[in-house]
């Protein structure tokens, strides 16, 4: 058996799962994973992950038409359970039958997991705990998302968390993988619509400048993400205590402020961004950041994952 056909078998759940023939899940980026990038990715042979974010339905609606004008390959949406609008991205997601949805955010709620399974589409979860990934198990999820070992047998698993080579990518599918998740790796790519700026902080930094966001309050839920620490990162932070206060002082509910922290968030993520205020901005990416070191197509970035895994198969036979 050749590397590339050992690489192919151990993955074989993952890409049978996702219909690609790579079994490389695109990490969903506000404001970067969008039409261009999603494409690319599913066109080099893995899977592509529109980020809905805190989009409204006719936004969604002409970012996925637009996504199918540029591949023909099969895509995912990846939709955030606290959206005040969830049930009605599934029916827009449905209505373009979009085969993958992935959940993130939250624990999502019966309507909205027995809407997505009634429509035909899998379901994939992040999971960033093992109790939450058996739950998940429970609930009927089709795959799993998550930064922890594949404990979970039941499903497919698609490890995410600071990978960037083909070695970590391989490690984990001997240990029971279905595949990976990378989201860091194709956000400085050349199909990235993301501000030179942004891109060059990327290729700047070292894999200890990416920190977890934080969360002031437990009441008001903010997405675990890391990003490069700048003054957006001590701003959201004002900014959580500002919003938490004023519920506190009866000026706004709580469904209210959590609104404002999410669009807080959405809109420093677009400053660094499409801004390139790399600065004042959310400047998101994952530990393995210290492994982009230029800006590359999405379609060198995994051929040069699949090498690196092959050739590791390669040296064990040697």
């Amino acid at each position: 058996m050749t590397p590339r056909q050992r690489l192919d078998s151990l993955w074989s759940r993952g890409t049978a799962f996702l219909g690609t023939e790579y079994a490389i899940l695109g990490g969903a980026m506000s404001w970067v994973s969008e039409r261009n990038l999603v494409a690319a990715i599913s066109n080099a042979g893995g899977f592509g992950v529109i980020a809905c974010g805190a989009m409204p339905p006719a936004l969604l609606d002409a970012e996925i038409a637009a996504t199918k004008a540029l591949t023909n390959k099969p895509f995912g949406v990846n939709l955030i359970t606290m959206h005040p609008q969830l049930l009605e991205l599934i029916a827009i997601c449905h209505a373009h039958q979009v085969t993958h949805i992935v959940l993130a955010g939250g624990i999502p709620s019966g309507p909205a997991v027995k809407a997505i399974k009634d429509g035909g589409a899998k379901l994939v979860c992040f999971a960033p705990a093992l109790v939450l990934a058996k739950r998940f198990v429970r609930t009927g999820v089709d795959a799993l998302a998550q930064e922890i070992l594949p404990h979970i047998k039941e499903v497919p698993v698609f490890v995410a968390g600071g990978l960037g080579r083909g070695e970590a990518v391989l490690s984990y599918l001997e240990m029971g993988a279905s595949g990976a998740q990378l989201g860091t790796r194709f956000a400085a790519t050349k199909e990235s619509i993301a501000h030179p700026n942004f891109k060059k902080a990327f290729i700047s930094a070292n894999a200890r400048n990416a920190q977890p966001s934080v969360q002031v309050d437990e009441n008001f839920p903010v997405i675990p993400v890391r990003g490069l620490v700048n003054e957006g990162t001590k701003r959201f932070l004002a900014y959580q205590v500002e919003m938490i206060s004023s519920v506190n002082a009866g000026e706004r509910t709580k469904e209210e402020a959590q609104l404002q922290i999410e669009h807080f968030w959405a809109g420093a993520l677009r400053r660094s961004v499409i801004d390139g205020d790399v600065e004042n901005g959310s400047v998101m990416a994952g530990q393995s950041v210290g492994m982009v070191t230029s800006e590359q197509s999405v379609a060198e970035v995994i051929a040069e994952i699949v090498g690196q895994a092959e050739a590791a198969l390669a040296a064990r036979a040697a």
